[in-house]
């Protein structure tokens, strides 16, 4: 059954992914400069105004340090060597202010790299503290649709080019734009004919960026896509790996992964070549112009109509003109990626939680509730037109224990979903004391409910950490005597450091039973009024499934308690037994009359025992006494 289940699940994940892919493909193939995301990017940036106009005035006072340099040793040359001054006491001024721009630049330079570090990280942490809040928020339906690959993607690699687009491309534009300007305008201040010929360039220049924008952004479009589904996959197959190896998937698992390496490296050639060819047509452009310069200058200059100096300026001018202009385009591939990342982002931005607390809720005292639960002519399906749950009622005394039994997809997880709110009812209601879950706010209805899932979730961390989950308003004290409540203790005790063993991501090292004991000890210190066990011992041996039931023992006392079972002795000495088939409740009783009945129920248990009847009705003919069965 383990099996059967967790084969199922890798199916669901192999055609999520499949089904993001084609819809991650159809969202970017036409992928727009977002107006939203811009004007999103700019309420980010905001608080960080002074920062950039400090930098602005770095930069132009770099700028002006470096251009002035030319300037100055054109009028070395023509106000002095070539007038004839060979007054050392001149030369050695103009060397002096040479070097003094020189310093000037460096400094200002540094200062203008540091102040845009500083804005532009202090923004992407901003984005991404707020994209990982926004994630953490969104409804199970979410999750059901995107992989968790694509998503770790967005939040690592779409926030790292938005980096990149502050610290390498802004400064670029802000830098490399102005120095353009500065240049022309100091260019026609030594030359307005030559430099008119030379302005003549730039349509050229315009026109072979027009030509390569359109293919470059579907370029880096497809390679940021091919990118995104490959870690999509290995984050699924890393998540599967014992299905994978216990069905011996793994050279089929690496031929797809061939498949989209293959796609990934041919995209990113793509994009190289594309990157090359741009900026070597750029290069080359420059080397004719410094040519076309040289000559036309060259004649000027043999003609007399310009100073030498002159000359040696325009060609230092007209040299850096170009560089500027690589340098931007350098950034192309950067300023594309990171367009497609912010609008990535945004659309995470732009998704609006499935599940929401309404506009008025309605505040309750936690330590007041009584725990009662009632599904009222509940319906619910995961996808329109194919209900799970069919006009079900139920109803839950305060502190009565009730297992609900039935095979795979009787819609028991399902009902359990519905009660923590992580989706919706399509009609009817679901209350807690009366009061309708949609009603009350999302924080207040988790407190209120603790659940133990099959596979207990364990943090890199401390055992301490791991059992309040960091929350620090719980003592340490608190902790032991949960752990000590639960039995805990004894196996803690025998860890190297005691509470403070730091575990390693999901808890590998414990056994099944031990991770559930700690997962148990949570319930304790966070005291919810309503207990949900989902398969919590289905992986466990008999030991230590008697272990968690003793546990369970103490953590359902005075609590609600709904327990989900495949195994009919966890439930055997529950209050109330509930059997679901197809989204219905077909049988309600406890153990024995259940049995007595002749049912579905009956069904299930002898098929749990072996098929044995002798067996069943042995088991029958003692009282499942909640102590004999160790149920609290």
């Amino acid at each position: 059954m383990r099996f059967k289940r967790r084969e199922a699940a890798l199916a669901k994940a192999i055609d999520i992914r499949q089904t993001d892919s084609g819809a991650d493909l159809a969202a970017h193939s036409n992928n727009r400069p977002n107006k939203a995301a811009y004007k999103g990017l700019y309420q980010f940036a905001k608080p960080h105004r002074k920062t950039f106009l400090a930098m602005f005035g770095c930069i132009i006072v770099a700028i002006a340090a470096d251009l002035l340099q030319p300037y100055l040793v054109k009028v070395a040359i023509d106000d002095h060597l070539m007038a004839g001054d060979r007054s050392a006491k001149t030369l050695f001024i103009i060397a002096g202010i040479y070097l003094l721009l020189s310093v000037l630049g460096f400094v200002f330079s540094y200062l203008q790299n540091n102040l845009m570090q500083l804005a532009g990280q202090s923004i992407v942490a901003s984005i991404r503290k707020k994209l990982f809040r926004h994630i953490t928020r969104q409804s199970m339906s979410y999750f059901d649709r995107v992989p968790s690959g694509s998503l770790i993607t967005h939040v690592s690699s779409d926030t790292e080019s938005l980096n990149q687009f502050f610290t390498s491309v802004l400064l670029s534009v802000l830098r490399d734009g102005l120095t353009l300007l500065f240049i022309i305008a100091l260019m026609f201040q030594l030359d307005v004919q030559m430099t008119l010929y030379c302005l003549v360039l730039l349509p050229i220049i315009a026109l072979n960026a027009f030509a390569f924008r359109s293919y470059m952004r579907r370029t880096y479009q497809m390679a940021r896509t091919n990118l995104s589904r490959l870690v999509a996959f290995v984050a699924e197959n890393l998540a599967g790996m014992r299905i994978i190896q216990v069905f011996h998937q793994e050279r089929e698992q690496q031929t797809q992964f061939d498949e989209k390496n293959q796609l990934y490296f041919r995209s990113n050639m793509r994009e190289i070549r594309t990157n090359v060819l741009f900026n070597r047509s750029f290069e080359m452009l420059g080397n004719l112009s410094v040519a076309f310069v040289t000559w036309l200058g060259g004649n000027a200059v043999l003609g007399e109509s310009i100073p030498f100096g002159v000359l040696f300026a325009f060609i230092t001018y007209i040299r850096q003109f170009f560089q500027p202009i690589n340098n931007i385009s350098q950034q192309w591939n950067t300023l594309q990626s990171a367009t497609v990342s912010l609008n990535r982002i945004w659309n995470i931005f732009d998704t609006v939680p499935e599940v929401q607390d309404a506009e008025k809720v309605r505040n309750v005292d936690v330590s007041a509730v009584k725990g009662k639960i009632d599904f009222d002519g509940v319906k619910f399906g995961y996808n329109d037109g194919i209900p799970v749950i069919h006009k079900l009622d139920l109803h839950v005394q305060p502190g009565e224990m009730i297992g609900i039994v039935g095979t795979t997809g009787a819609g028991k997880s399902s009902l359990i979903s519905l009660l923590c709110r992580f989706y919706e009812v399509q009609e009817g209601h679901v209350r807690i004391d009366g009061t309708d879950v949609r009603e009350l706010p999302q924080e207040t209805l988790h407190r209120l409910i603790g659940l133990v899932q099959q596979e207990p979730y364990l943090y890199s961390g401390s055992i301490i950490d791991n059992v309040r989950l960091f929350d620090e308003t719980i003592t340490r004290e608190q902790v032991i005597e949960a752990c000590k409540l639960v039995g805990a203790d004894t196996l803690i005790g025998r860890m190297k450091d005691g509470y403070d063993t730091r575990l390693s991501e999901r808890g590998s090292g414990l056994s099944a039973g031990e991770r559930q004991l700690i997962s148990f000890a949570r319930i304790i210190v966070f005291k919810p009024k309503i207990l949900i066990l989902d398969e919590a011992t289905a992986n466990l041996d008999s030991h230590s499934e008697q272990l968690i039931q003793e546990a369970l023992n103490v953590v359902s006392k005075g609590r609600t308690t709904l327990v989900i079972a495949h195994r009919l002795s966890t439930i055997m000495g529950a209050d109330r037994i509930i059997v679901m088939r197809n989204g219905a409740i077909i049988e309600e009783g406890n153990h024995r009359e259940l049995l007595r009945r002749g049912g579905y129920y009956e069904e299930l248990y002898k098929h749990s025992q072996g098929s044995n009847p002798q067996l069943a009705a042995g088991a029958v003919g003692g009282r499942a006494s909640k102590k004999s069965c160790g149920v609290g």
